[in-house]
């Protein structure tokens, strides 16, 4: 398993496939599978039977893993999409973008 450098919170924009150049909020990470769960990309309709929970049922938006490298994280200070680093500070291992060279 490989180390991911893109943590649920971050800001990423999608860089390959359908959605490119969409932007969001990274809302899950699943390690195993080298995908990300983010906030308004790569929605689905999900059809649902009526339950108790939904009495109504119908047609359901959802968002769909995108994989991880597809997506980019975009820089704070410059708002421009940038690779990660680590580097230790102290006794602390702290992410930086290579762009600005500012800590995430």
């Amino acid at each position: 398993m490989i180390k991911l450098k893109i943590k649920s919170g971050d800001i990423v924009r999608v860089i390959a496939g359908d959605h490119k150049g969409a932007e969001g909020k990274v809302l899950r990470v699943d390690r195993e599978k080298n995908k990300a769960i983010v906030e308004g990309v790569n929605m689905v309709s999900k059809h649902t039977k009526p339950s108790a929970k939904n009495p109504q049922g119908g047609i359901v938006k959802k968002e769909a893993p995108i994989q991880i490298s597809n997506i980019s994280l975009i820089d704070p200070k410059t708002k421009e999409t940038t690779r990660v680093g680590v580097r230790v500070e102290g006794d602390k291992k702290v992410r930086f973008s290579k762009k600005s060279n500012q800590v995430l």
